[in-house]
């Protein structure tokens, strides 16, 4: 009953918000195809035939929750923005599609919000309401799930959780029907249903993938079905996410086997965590070409502030582990990372359908300021208010459904840094990077900062410095500008020998100097050839066993490559290097490692063996990108020796990670 009254309120006042404001349906979208450059504070270089039919999306699911729980929106002139005018502020930046999750039940047995927007479906017809008459489209994202479907959790709904394989395909295929026709009914305009949400690991509580493909089939001809029913046209994708992997794209490949009919693949893609956009055009290309399917990023999203607004912790910051934040932290940052992510999408060609962006509005519901004398009390009222109007990410009711996640790490927003309007509700100027793709801005090109670099040489060798170093541009590209170098610390360091030293700089463009610092490293000679994976030719490396070999990815410790393993039956390998040619004399051999899964009395072995004679180092593997560091040494060589250095992995299945920069120096 609480549930229901809560709905019934925030209906109406939509209702009446929009009866005032005299808006009427069937507002036509603005177009900017053929638009001239604009005035702006950030620079944007068009996106080279991008049409207006280009989806320029934003998933604006928390919006509801946000606004009961008293945030206040605004426009460019600091007015404050009802829910109608909201909306026209997202179509005038060039935005022409909102994304809505919708979750089946995201309450308690006493009506209780699980947070995260509490998604069901009266709080997308809510949404998509004023949407609609903005002239945006709307696409329905049924996780069909009553919280967070991803990578890591596929529950299925509590409706659902004890029924047999059949009746949960009956039950699905009916509950997509009738939201779909409640949706038609009130007048949303639905132009895409998505069916499950970043469904790598399953779907609805399934794994097994015969089950998984036939339940999404049974959803997908449910959303056609009620659409046709209607007399209306819907595209249907599916979503997966994690495209640097290598096995993305086996899920468009078991689609296609399993007869899932489906238009769209779409895909997540962070760029802190997804790798590069090269790759994702590659990736989304290939599916289109080989399926014959429209592709599109459902998700992407990037941070303009390092700052926390709500006392709740950051997904993503400058200082988050793993993360490759290849962008600089700031509005134009975050536009450069918006303009880049559809770029890449634009480039697959005719089958590119659109970018949604994740989350734009999900701001503090209160500012908090740590060092503000009422830091506490505004930090107690904004977790009432994530609590009683599901405003934050979840809340502690949401412990009966996901007790091992948001039933101990229930919070605020952790995206309001990577949202597009700051934390008191005023639009950045990026926002309107949805419209700035089309003709560009007249923001000139300039240099925003010269980083200081690292750079290395070899022992006994002249260091010949760079002659330029790189320089950022607000348009997120570098250029080269020369630069001169401490003489005399050079000197310095190319006498002392191997070590670490840092050399000052002066670089500059065109009279304008800028100050930096190189960390210059002289390295002893390392004897691996093509140790970090980098080198095209492998010829050296000699490996045997499956479910291993070099991979460009997330992965790597340096450069671009690592040697990759994982495998869903037991891994074995090695891989092994004939090092030609050792002088006599001690040696050290180290390499990296990092990974997990690799169950009970796993082997990670590094090596050398001389004339037969086997030196070793243990190691082990506990997370992503928490490399250990295993060194065999002081290993005597003797003259015209026979050496070769390698590794052996025994592990279980499904174990992963990476071996990568092995190293081999005469010892100290």
């Amino acid at each position: 009953m609480k549930k229901a009254f809560q709905k019934i309120v925030s209906f109406l006042i939509l209702s009446a918000s929009l009866l005032l404001t005299g808006c009427n349906s069937g507002t036509e979208a603005y177009t900017f195809e053929g638009s001239d450059p604009e005035a702006s504070s950030i620079y944007v270089k068009p996106v080279e035939g991008i049409k207006d039919d280009f989806i320029r999306g934003v998933d604006i699911s928390s919006y509801l929750s946000e606004t009961e729980s008293g945030v206040k929106f605004k426009d460019f002139n600091g007015k404050e923005l009802d829910d109608a005018g909201f909306f026209r502020l997202l179509a005038e930046c060039g935005v022409n599609a909102v994304r809505l999750r919708i979750w089946n039940d995201p309450f308690d047995k006493d009506g209780n919000s699980y947070g995260g927007g509490h998604n069901d479906l009266e709080t997308a017809i809510a949404i998509g309401k004023p949407a609609t008459e903005a002239g945006l489209q709307v696409m329905a994202d049924f996780h069909c799930s009553d919280f967070w479907a991803d990578p890591s959790k596929q529950k299925a709904p509590k409706e659902w959780a004890h029924l047999t394989f059949d009746d949960k395909t009956a039950a699905l295929s009916e509950y997509l029907k009738t939201s779909m026709e409640r949706l038609y009914k009130e007048g949303v305009n639905v132009t895409m249903v998505q069916v499950g949400n970043e469904t790598n690991s399953g779907f609805a509580g399934e794994t097994v993938r015969e089950r998984i493909y036939a339940l999404m089939g049974a959803g997908t001809a449910a959303v056609k079905e009620a659409a046709k029913a209607n007399n209306k046209e819907v595209l249907v994708a599916v979503h997966y996410t994690n495209p640097q992997n290598s096995d993305f794209l086996d899920y468009a490949k078991e689609l296609d086997e399993y007869g899932v009919d489906y238009d769209v693949f779409a895909s997540s893609y962070y760029p802190f965590w997804h790798g590069t956009e090269e790759n994702l055009t590659e990736k989304l290309k290939t599916i289109a070409d080989t399926y014959g399917k429209k592709v599109m990023v459902a998700e992407t999203s990037y941070l303009y502030t390092d700052g926390d607004g709500d006392g709740s912790g950051n997904s993503v910051s400058s200082g988050s582990s793993g993360v490759v934040l290849g962008y600089e932290i700031s509005v134009q940052g975050q536009a450069n990372e918006v303009r880049a992510v559809i770029d890449a999408v634009q480039n697959v060609g005719d089958a590119a359908v659109g970018v949604f962006y994740w989350e734009p509005a999900w701001i503090p519901v209160q500012v908090y300021d740590p060092d503000s004398a009422n830091a506490e009390t505004v930090l107690n009222q904004n977790r009432e208010l994530w609590e009683s109007k599901g405003s934050g990410w979840a809340s502690s009711y949401a412990k009966a459904y996901d007790p091992n996640d948001a039933g101990v790490y229930y919070g605020g927003s952790s995206w309001d840094n990577q949202a597009m309007f700051d934390f008191e509700g005023n639009p950045l100027e990026s926002l309107k990077i949805f419209k700035y793709i089309f003709g560009g801005t007249t923001k000139e090109l300039e240099i925003v900062r010269v980083d200081n670099i690292y750079f290395e040489s070899g022992i006994g060798a002249s260091v010949n410095m760079p002659e330029t170093v790189p320089a950022l541009l607000n348009s997120g590209e570098t250029k080269d500008i020369p630069v001169t170098w401490n003489a005399e610390q050079v000197a310095n360091a190319e006498a002392s020998g191997a070590g670490v030293y840092e050399i000052k700089g002066t670089a500059d463009d065109n009279g304008t100097s800028y100050e930096l610092v190189c960390t210059l490293e002289i390295k002893k000679i390392n004897y691996i050839k093509n140790s970090g994976f980098e080198d095209a030719d492998m010829s050296m490396w000699d490996i045997q066993g499956k479910g291993v070999g070099k991979e460009a990815d997330n992965n790597k410790r340096s450069g671009e490559y690592s040697l990759k393993f994982w495998d869903d039956s037991p891994v074995s390998f090695t891989a092994e290097q004939k090092i030609e040619n050792l002088a006599a004399g001690k040696y050290d051999l180290g390499g990296y490692l990092q990974g997990g899964s690799a169950g009970s009395n796993p082997v990670f072995e590094l090596y050398i063996e001389v004339n037969g004679e086997r030196f070793t180092a243990q190691s082990g593997v506990t997370s992503w990108q928490n490399w250990d560091n295993p060194v065999v040494a002081g290993v005597e060589v003797p003259e015209n020796a026979e050496v070769k250095i390698g590794v052996k992995v025994e592990a279980a299945a499904n174990a992963w990670g990476a071996w990568d920069d092995f190293y081999l120096y005469e010892s100290e």
